[in-house]
């Protein structure tokens, strides 16, 4: 159960991670039932407003779903501007994007939510523009067209997405071509994703104690302990009620996860909502459709937080599940407990390689196809060619036959 005390301090966390935005005030208002012109009721909006005006307010952010027409109201009412979380995260997204990739789904998203807001969000959109008599009406209404307008704008942001995808399913086929496990991280924002993505792979991806610090991808090659080589790939973090508009666009994104051998799902374990970020994430990857047999680790980050009492307690209780780690990404605690484990889920190094065999040796022929390596296969005048995928093992069972 998430406490409304941590959702509040979530909320202040996300607003601070604003750019040039002073909180200056933040608390819980307990609704028996929100009202739906105005979300609060009468006398509480009075109250509210009084004290906005009091302190000279301009912005009003609302740690929860607010309706176009109580947005429209409380604005009027209170003469200030106002963000429900949607809104809020669409803002610290917007600020954060860095790649073409990332901006253009922002925008996709945005557009997506605005589209919604303009029923009855404003007056004006009522107002019908001019159409030709002869066909059959009096002409579209404004906020059919505006809506029209976002539409054909997200056609087009979907078509130069569909180019950035297209580009980006090239270089995973070309990485397929090498066979380099993929290892993605996952997990809640501020989780510590980054500061272990630097830790293990010496890049410089922007870490710091913030809400989303990382918006687009990164992937890095990374050598572990054995001389195997794998790839790590860094994701967005992901926030309770994310908004859907923002699940929708990020997929691309996101898919870099359903391409993953190994996902490693980093938790703040020094939170205090650290089980309930734990199943906001969980439940962001079934939306994801995450194959369940792809092998999973959860790694309990942030040890140098902890008391010294819960720092062993926390250590003693990972080392007795088969499917933990803990470490400190910023001390570097536990991580080679962590690659030996990564290692050890990725199994057996497979390598990729083509065999010529006689039509004579049609034994061997049914053994690779009975094992599942052969990934194409073709005939020459003399036999089979064929391109296997399989690890070094197999390779000398099939010699030894």
């Amino acid at each position: 159960m998430r406490l409304p005390e941590h959702g509040l301090a979530e909320a202040v966390a996300l607003a601070a991670a604003l750019p040039d935005l002073e909180v200056v005030g933040s608390e819980i208002v307990r609704l028996p039932k929100p009202h739906a012109g105005h979300l609060f009721g009468t006398g509480k909006m009075e109250e509210l407003g009084a004290r906005l005006q009091e302190l000279e307010i301009e912005l009003v952010l609302v740690d929860g779903p607010v309706t176009p027409v109580q947005q429209r109201n409380l604005e009027k009412e209170w003469k200030v501007k106002l963000l429900d979380r949607t809104g809020l995260i669409l803002e610290i997204f917007a600020d954060r994007a860095r790649t073409r990739e990332g901006v253009l789904q922002v925008e996709l998203a945005a557009l997506s939510y605005q589209r919604t807001r303009l029923v009855r969000a404003w007056t004006h959109l009522e107002r019908q523009r001019g159409g030709l008599g002869f066909v059959g009406g009096p002409g579209e209404t404004q906020i059919e067209a505006d809506r029209r307008a976002i539409d054909e704008q997200m056609v087009r942001i979907r078509r130069q997405l569909a180019k950035v995808v297209k580009t980006r399913e090239l270089h995973r086929a070309s990485r397929r071509k090498v066979p380099f496990p993929i290892v993605a991280l996952v997990g809640y924002t501020n989780a510590g994703k980054s500061t272990l993505f630097n830790k293990v792979t010496g890049a410089d991806v922007l870490a710091k104690d913030m809400l989303f610090a990382t918006l687009d991808p990164t992937m890095r090659g990374v050598t572990l302990a054995s001389g195997r080589k794998v790839i790590l790939s860094d994701t967005v973090g992901f926030i309770s009620e994310l908004p859907h508009q923002l699940v929708a666009a990020f997929r691309a994104t996101l898919e870099e996860v359903l391409e993953a051998d190994l996902i490693l799902h980093v938790r703040d374990i020094s939170h205090p909502q650290s089980d309930a970020q734990a199943a906001d994430v969980e439940d962001i990857l079934d939306k994801l459709k995450v194959d369940d047999d792809v092998p999973f680790i959860e790694v309990w980050n942030k040890l140098d937080l902890l008391s010294e009492e819960n720092h062993a307690a926390t250590a003693l209780q990972a080392e007795r599940r088969d499917d933990v780690c803990a470490i400190s990404a910023l001390t570097g605690e536990g991580f080679e407990a962590l690659l030996l484990e990564i290692e050890q889920r990725l199994g057996e190094e497979r390598l990729n390689e083509e065999l010529h065999l006689p039509f004579a040796d049609g034994r061997r022929h049914a053994w690779l196809h009975a094992e599942n390596v052969v990934r194409d296969e073709a005939q020459s005048k003399e036999g089979w060619v064929l391109q296997v995928e399989w690890t070094a093992s197999q390779k000398g069972r099939f010699n030894a036959l």
